[in-house]
């Protein structure tokens, strides 16, 4: 495969008017998606009771969109605008998190509730992903992807620091629908943002409606046949089921075993958001340093032997947030700089029009397995406890990782020229 000249470190991006109107919509939707990431296990726990074993069900139903949607939108994705999936996604979780504070305030939230809008939040936020990751080569170009992506990886970073602390604050001092109820505003003001991009769409090229397992067969093809996108592909097989240990069962842990309180969690998970930003700003000099390929694996590799820091944690509080934030230092940072990476890799090598279909079928790579994870986790926390599942998840992470230093992505020095043709 040829491969392209080294782009040298620049900033044509912020000089780009519809580029940053995507920036500032993504910046602020992830932030307040933080508090409600945050916020709907903390009203689980802290005002329902919630046990390990509802907590995974809770994850599951966040992590089953991605299957459902996957399976089925993939080909919708390719043969339709993608900003328009955006702005509509964006108003339905507006809608879908309104809910939330209107039944506290009439006295009605209950945990059926919490499931079905985690549920239906899920899926529109699994759709928008398939489409956002579609939409930005055709915003941007290709050229310019690891500089897109790596602002867009700095603001979601930023949104971890913030995010999260302020969650803990709102549950702690105002409960969790209002800081619910701030989140449905956040995707309100994004979808405005969005609409107000200017460039034109093209007219998608893909036309031809296929049942849903042929879309999916044809991504699993087109992932199977190029050898640097198949390790992701595998990694996100395998890591998802491990790495929904943790959705399903650090609320708990840290509540209940660390007897930490919300807003200390969320100021610990706030570190998380610094060492996000960090590795944000790390992928292009781990890329000069130590190869595309190598930049991915490195980085996630000492993110995934960071989750031990987890389990690992003990003693009094602000001992165990010492290993709480060393987890969030160090898995964060890494795993940002080789999400950068890794996201701009895909966005390369695969045809601009079968995209969608890729994208979903990743997504029915991780959401299956995460389902499943997520209720084998709450089982194994409720049977054995918290500690103990917690360090099963992060060998598993670690060892779903180690395996692809053997591929040929490991031997991935520069990133690869696009495609010539987009037919696929």
């Amino acid at each position: 495969m040829a491969l392209s000249q080294s782009k040298p470190a620049g900033g044509v991006l912020w000089r780009h008017a519809d580029f940053l109107r995507l920036w500032a919509a993504q910046s602020i939707s992830s932030f307040g998606a933080r508090i409600t990431r945050e916020g709907l296990p903390y009203a689980a726990v802290l005002t329902i009771g919630a046990n390990p074993a509802e907590l995974g069900v809770l994850a599951a139903f966040a992590y089953g969109p991605s299957l459902v949607v996957g399976l089925s939108l993939g080909g919708y994705v390719d043969r339709s605008r993608k900003r328009g999936i955006l702005v509509l996604m964006d108003l339905l979780r507006t809608a879908l998190l309104a809910t939330i504070p209107i039944a506290a305030a009439l006295h009605l939230l209950g945990i059926a509730q919490i499931y079905v809008v985690a549920a239906l939040a899920g899926t529109a936020s699994a759709l928008f992903d398939i489409a956002d990751h579609a939409y930005l080569p055709r915003l941007i170009g290709r050229d310019d992807l690891l500089e897109g992506n790596t602002k867009l990886g700095v603001t979601e970073s930023i949104a971890e620091i913030g995010g999260p602390a302020l969650a803990g604050v709102l549950v702690q001092w105002l409960t969790a629908p209002i800081a619910i109820a701030v989140n449905a505003l956040t995707y309100l003001v994004s979808a405005l943002f969005l609409a107000s991009i200017r460039k034109t769409e093209p007219e998608p090229e893909e036309k031809q409606r296929r049942p849903w397992h042929k879309n999916l067969q044809i991504g699993l093809a087109t992932i199977w046949a190029e050898p640097l996108i198949r390790p992701l592909f595998i990694m996100a097989l395998i890591n998802p089921f491990f790495g929904s240990f943790f959705s399903a069962l650090y609320a708990f842990y840290a509540i209940k075993v660390l007897h930490l309180s919300t807003t200390l969690i969320g100021l610990t998970v706030g570190v998380g958001g610094v060492a996000s930003l960090a590795g944000a700003v790390m992928a292009a000099p781990m890329v000069r340093w130590f190869g595309v390929g190598r930049a991915i694996l490195l980085g996630y590799l000492i993110s995934g032997a960071s989750a031990f820091f987890v389990p690992l944690a003990h003693g009094p509080a602000t001992e165990a947030v010492l290993f709480l934030m060393l987890a969030q230092l160090f898995g964060d940072s890494f795993a940002v700089a080789a999400i950068v990476t890794a996201t701009s890799l895909r966005q390369t090598v695969v045809p601009l029009n079968l995209m969608g279909r890729v994208g979903a079928t990743f997504q029915v790579g991780g959401g299956a397995p995460g389902v499943l994870g997520a209720l084998m986790g709450g089982l194994l926390g409720y049977w054995f406890g918290a500690r103990q599942a917690l360090f099963v998840a992060a060998g598993g992470i670690f060892l779903s990782i180690a395996w692809a230093v053997f591929s040929p992505l490991w031997q991935l020095r520069e990133m690869p020229v696009a495609p010539t043709s987009d037919s696929g």
